[in-house]
C-alpha cells in the first residue's frame, strides 16, 4: 500500500494520475468524444513534461495502427465486391425457418467472419436482410438482432484482426517490451469461447429475448407502428384547409398518427380528430417509411424540412432524379449527439434533407428541427448520391442502406476473397510481417477493381485511429513514471493469497465492468500496464495478463453502450436497456468463469 503513496510524491506520477482520472471522467460523462479525450490526454502529458512528443506520439506510427488502417480498406473492398452475397442468400432461403436456426447461422458462420473483418460493417450489411427475414416469418426482430451483435463480438477474438482492441493490446505489448502479438496468438483461447458462447446463444431460453411485435401483428414493416417522426406544413392552397383531421385525406389515405398541431405560437395535443386544419399549420406525424415517401409527392402537404413550397418544384425537377433516400444511424461517440438539427445546420453541413427521425420505441415529442439527437437515432435522409458517399466517410453517421453504384462488377468478388485469404495465410507461412501483408492487400484490392482509390481514404475510421493512437501514450506514461508498478503492487496487496484462477477472474471481471462505462479501448489502455506487473507474482508470463484484459474488454454483453454493434441493433430491435442485460448476463457469467481457466490452461500457472 505504501508503494502508491511513495510514487505519488513524484510530481510526474501525480500529473499522470490526474490526467488518467480526468480521462476516465470524460469517457464516462461523454462531454467530449472519446477520440478528443484521447488527444487532450496526449496534449496534457506532453505539455506538463511527463512525456516527450516522440514518446507520446509513438502510437500513431505503430505497426498495429497501420495494420488497422489497412484492414479498414480491405474490409471495404470485401463488402463493396459483394463478398457476403452468398450469406445473404442463405439467410433468405427456406432452410432457415426458425429463430434458433438463424441464431445458429449467425453464431457459427457470421461469428468467424468477424474474426478477420471489423464487425460494424458486418452488422450494417446484414441488418436489412435479417429484418426482411423477420417480416417474411412474421417474427419480431427483437428475437434475433441481439444474437447478431453478440455473435460478432464472440467472433472478434478469434484472431488478431478481429477487433481494433486486439491490435491495441498488441501495440501495448510491444511498447512494454514483450513483443507484438501474432495473428493467432490467442486463437486457442478464442475458439472455445466462440464455440461455447455460440452454444449459449442457440440454447438460451427464448424468453430471455423480448417479443416486441408478434402479438400485435406489427411486422408488416420494420417500423409499422413505431415508425418515423416527421413534421409537415399545410400550404395555403392545400385541399385539406378547412377539413377536420378525422375527415381529411391525410388519415383516410395514409397510415399516420398526428401527435401535435402547431399554429403560430399555439400547441395542440390529442385528441385532434375534430380540429379544423388551417393554412400554415404544422403537424408532427408518426408515419411508416413507405407512407412518408408517398407523402413527399402529395402536393397538399409539404415536408417542413423541405425548401419552401414555391421553390420545391424547381428543386425536385432539377435534383430529384440524382437524389436517393437512405437511413443513417448515429453511432456511439457521434459528435452530433446532444444537438438539434437546427443547431447543427444539418442541411447546409451535409447537403442533405432530414425527412424524419426514428428512436426505438420512444415517442419524439419535439418538432423535428428542435429534437435533440441521441446515439442510436436513425435519420431518414434525402440527398444527392455524392453527398451520401460523403456521409459514408463520416464518423458521426453510419449509412445503413447500400448504394448500388458503390458496388464493383460481380467479377471482383472472387478476387476480393482471394486477396483476403492470402492476407491471412502468407504471414503465417512466411517471415512477411502482418502489417506488410495487409498493406499489400490494400494495393491488390485497388488494382483488382474491388476498391476505388478514393474509397481507401473514406473507409478509414479516423475516430478509431485517433483514439487508439492517443491512448497508447497512457501505457508509456504509467510505465516511465512508475505509476503502473505502484498500482500493480497495491492491487497485488488485495489479491495476495488468492489462487491464480481467482486473481485472474477478478482482473477479468473488473475489466468487463469498466468497459460498460468507458470504451473498451480505454479500458485496455488503463488496465494493461497495471496487469502485466502482476505476472511474476502469479507465475504467469505478461502476455497472459494482457490477454486476460483483452478478453475482459472485448466480451461486452451487459449494456447497449458496451459495444458499438449492441447500439446498432438496439433501435431496429426495439429493445429496452435491461433487455441487453438480461440476455447478456448468462453469457457474461459463462465468460467470467471460463476465460481465467483457459488462460491458465494455455500459459500455465497454479
Amino acid at each position: 500500500m505504501g508503494e502508491l503513496g511513495a510514487v505519488l510524491h513524484n510530481l510526474q506520477a501525480l500529473i499522470t494520475l490526474a490526467v488518467l482520472l480526468l480521462a476516465i471522467l470524460l469517457f464516462i460523462s461523454g462531454i467530449l468524444a472519446p477520440e478528443l479525450t484521447g488527444l487532450l490526454s496526449v496534449a496534457l502529458l506532453i505539455g506538463t513534461g511527463v512525456l516527450t512528443p516522440q514518446k507520446a506520439l509513438a502510437g500513431f506510427g505503430s505497426p498495429a495502427l497501420i495494420t488497422l488502417m489497412g484492414l479498414f480498406a480491405v474490409s471495404a473492398g470485401l463488402f463493396r465486391s459483394g463478398a457476403l452475397d452468398r450469406l445473404r442468400e442463405l439467410i433468405a432461403s427456406e432452410r432457415i425457418r426458425t429463430p434458433r436456426r438463424l441464431i445458429a447461422l449467425l453464431g457459427f458462420v457470421v461469428g468467424p467472419i468477424s474474426g478477420v473483418v471489423p464487425n460494424t460493417p458486418v452488422v450494417a450489411s446484414l441488418l436489412p436482410v435479417i429484418e426482411a427475414w423477420c417480416i417474411k416469418r412474421r417474427l419480431s426482430p427483437s428475437r434475433v438482432l441481439l444474437p447478431l451483435s453478440f455473435a460478432t463480438v464472440l467472433g472478434g477474438t478469434l484472431t488478431l484482426l478481429g477487433s481494433s482492441v486486439n491490435l491495441l493490446v498488441s501495440d501495448i505489448s510491444e511498447q512494454l517490451g514483450y513483443g507484438s502479438l501474432e495473428l493467432f496468438s490467442f486463437t486457442m483461447i478464442g475458439l472455445p469461447i466462440w464455440l461455447l458462447g455460440t452454444a449459449y446463444l442457440v440454447l438460451a431460453p427464448q424468453n430471455l429475448l423480448p417479443d416486441r411485435g408478434r402479438d400485435r401483428n406489427e411486422l408488416v414493416g420494420n417500423i409499422e407502428r413505431v415508425g418515423y417522426f416527421t413534421e409537415v406544413t399545410i400550404p395555403s392552397d392545400s385541399e385539406l384547409v378547412g377539413q377536420s383531421l378525422h375527415n381529411s385525406r391525410l388519415q383516410r389515405r395514409f397510415d399516420v398518427d398526428v401527435l401535435e398541431l402547431h399554429r403560430g405560437k399555439e400547441r395542440f395535443l390529442p385528441p385532434l380528430a375534430d380540429r379544423k386544419i388551417e393554412p400554415g399549420d404544422r403537424l408532427l406525424l408518426r408515419v411508416t417509411r413507405a407512407d412518408l415517401l408517398r407523402l413527399q409527392q402529395e402536393h397538399t402537404i409539404q415536408l417542413a424540412q423541405q425548401p419552401s413550397f414555391d421553390s420545391r418544384k424547381s428543386y425536385l425537377s432539377t435534383n430529384d432524379e440524382a437524389q436517393k433516400t437512405v437511413e443513417v444511424l448515429l453511432p456511439a461517440g457521434s459528435t452530433l449527439a446532444g444537438a438539434s438539427l437546427r443547431e447543427l445546420r444539418f442541411r447546409q453541413r451535409h447537403n442533405s434533407t432530414v425527412l424524419a427521425l426514428r428512436r426505438g420505441q420512444q415517442t419524439v415529442q419535439e418538432r423535428l428541427g428542435q429534437a435533440v439527437l441521441r446515439e442510436g437515432d436513425v435519420l431518414l435522409l434525402k440527398a444527392p448520391i455524392d453527398s451520401i458517399r460523403g456521409l459514408q466517410a463520416s464518423n458521426d453517421l453510419l449509412v445503413l442502406d447500400q448504394l448500388e453504384n458503390d458496388l464493383p462488377t460481380i467479377r471482383s468478388k472472387p478476387i476480393a476473397i482471394a486477396i483476403a485469404i492470402a492476407m491471412l495465410i502468407i504471414p503465417t507461412v512466411s517471415p512477411l510481417p502482418l502489417v506488410a501483408a495487409v498493406l499489400f492487400a490494400v494495393i491488390a484490392m485497388v488494382l483488382g477493381g474491388c476498391l476505388r482509390p478514393g474509397e481507401v481514404q473514406r473507409s478509414i475510421r479516423l475516430d478509431v485511429i485517433l483514439l487508439l493512437g492517443s491512448l497508447s501514450s497512457f501505457s508509456v506514461a504509467m510505465q516511465t513514471t512508475g505509476l503502473a508498478d505502484a498500482l500493480a503492487k497495491t492491487l497485488q496487496y488485495w489479491l495476495d493469497g488468492l489462487p491464480t484462477y481467482s486473481a485472474l477472474l477478478i482482473i477479468f471481471l473488473a475489466t468487463t465492468i469498466l468497459t460498460q462505462f468507458i470504451s473498451n479501448a480505454a479500458s485496455v489502455a488503463l488496465l494493461a500496464p497495471v496487469a502485466v506487473e502482476l505476472a511474476p507474482s502469479m507465475a504467469l508470463p505478461p502476455t497472459a495478463l494482457l490477454i486476460t484484459v483483452l478478453f475482459g474488454a472485448s466480451q461486452s454483453f451487459l449494456t447497449p453502450m458496451g459495444y458499438q454493434t449492441n447500439l446498432m441493433v438496439f433501435g431496429p430491435g426495439r429493445y429496452r436497456f435491461f433487455d441487453v442485460t438480461r440476455y447478456g448476463a448468462g453469457l457474461t457469467i459463462l465468460m467470467t468463469f471460463m476465460i481465467p481457466g483457459l488462460i491458465i490452461w494455455q500459459f500455465g500457472g497454479m
